[in-house]
């Protein structure tokens, strides 16, 4: 996270449970450390493909910021007493194939890829930014500042995918498409597994 920006530590390693609605915590706390994890994989996927290359430094530095987002909900996890997604395992293979996979297209693909996934992924935080101010934006004001940050760095990465190419991908539209149509797919399945 940048220096100087807010503070997203938990004061402590439990929070009360009671004040809270605990199916929609759990369901998001849950696909939010799936999702990071899987970005995290995807990543490395990439990095083992593309990591010397002249775009090397930019998907270490994406990386880095995805490994920040995982700790976070690493914490969120504990804190809220979250059981993980039964489905790590194969996000990691998942995520790591589709991050090599898409980086043996070339640059283009690896940043096609990232459009893609950080393009759904902001989608969903904003889905998750508006479930938590229905409920109540005092009451969840942490959980929106870590998910808000979280959201932006994400909108970030895809603008970063875009400035280096990513549209030039050939079949760019059914790439997207198909990885999009996968990120959905995996947010519904680790919400609920």
């Amino acid at each position: 996270l940048p220096a100087g920006g807010p503070s997203l530590r938990l004061c402590s390693t439990r929070v009360a449970q009671e004040d809270i609605n605990k199916p929609v915590i759990d369901r998001i706390i849950r696909v939010d450390h799936a999702g990071e994890y899987g970005a995290n994989r995807i990543y490395a996927g990439q990095m083992a493909v593309l990591g010397r290359s002249s775009v090397g430094p930019i998907i270490q530095q994406m990386w880095n910021q995805e490994k920040d987002h995982l700790k976070k909900f690493d914490e969120l996890i504990v804190a809220y007493r979250v059981r993980p997604t039964v489905l790590l395992p194969f996000w990691n293979v998942a995520g790591f194939v589709l991050g090599a996979g898409t980086a043996l297209l070339g640059k283009k693909g690896a940043m096609a890829c990232t459009v893609a996934v950080e393009e759904s992924i902001s989608q969903h935080y904003n889905n998750q930014i508006r479930t938590l101010v229905e409920e109540d934006p005092e009451k969840y004001k942490e959980l929106l500042q870590v998910i808000k940050q979280f959201r932006d760095d994400e909108q970030e990465h895809h603008d970063i995918g875009l400035e280096h190419d990513a549209e030039a991908t050939p079949a760019y539209s059914v790439l997207k498409t198909a990885i999009q149509l996968g990120c959905k797919a995996a947010i519904y399945l680790s919400e609920r597994i």
